[in-house]
């Protein structure tokens, strides 16, 4: 039987496989998401989702698996954010450095049992005339990922979810519609 998805659990099953090995931590947070290196005041690396959302922390742990050592060093991966009401020239730019995040996260998603959605961010901005290419590239993406492999905590955290959810059959190439 499958576990229903919560975000408690969630945080558990991440801490479990990553406060020791990676000193980081998943943490509920009340407002936007951010991550945070460990510093004087809190030992571990933050990654902080938004307002307890569970597609939010998956996300924002997609972002933590592609971002790398010397990135983790920096509050929010050192990444430039340009909030909802983008440009459409801003917001083509946003498409090009989410398609593996958003990949991961839609991995993530299916080893958890929810559904995904891709996300534009932008609410309230224009939409991007390649908004259909960057779901197209999200999906090859997700694709590629499944074929040849998962980057190392992205690996191990797919693996984490789909044993603790129960829904290792689930992940395979057809998943990705």
């Amino acid at each position: 039987m499958a576990v229903s998805p919560d975000v408690t659990n969630l945080i558990q099953l991440f801490n479990r496989c990553f406060k020791q090995s990676e000193n980081t931590i998943l943490v509920k947070g009340e407002d936007e998401p951010i991550y945070l290196p460990a510093n004087d005041n809190q030992p571990h690396h933050q990654i902080i989702f938004a307002h307890g959302f569970f597609s939010s922390a998956l996300h924002e742990v997609s972002h933590w698996c592609i971002a790398g050592k010397e990135r983790r060093k920096k509050i929010d991966f050192g990444y430039w954010y340009e909030p909802d009401g983008r440009t459409v020239e801003q917001q083509q730019a946003f498409e090009i450095v989410e398609v593996k995040p958003q990949a991961l996260e839609w991995i993530f998603s299916i080893a958890a049992g929810i559904k995904f959605n891709i996300s534009a961010d932008n609410l309230g901005g224009a939409v991007s005339p390649t908004a259909d290419l960057f779901a197209q590239n999200v999906r090859s993406q997700a694709l590629e990922y499944v074929e040849k492999g998962l980057p190392e905590n992205a690996r191990q955290f797919t693996e984490a979810l789909l044993n603790y959810y129960g829904t290792k059959s689930q992940l395979v190439a057809n998943a990705f519609k």
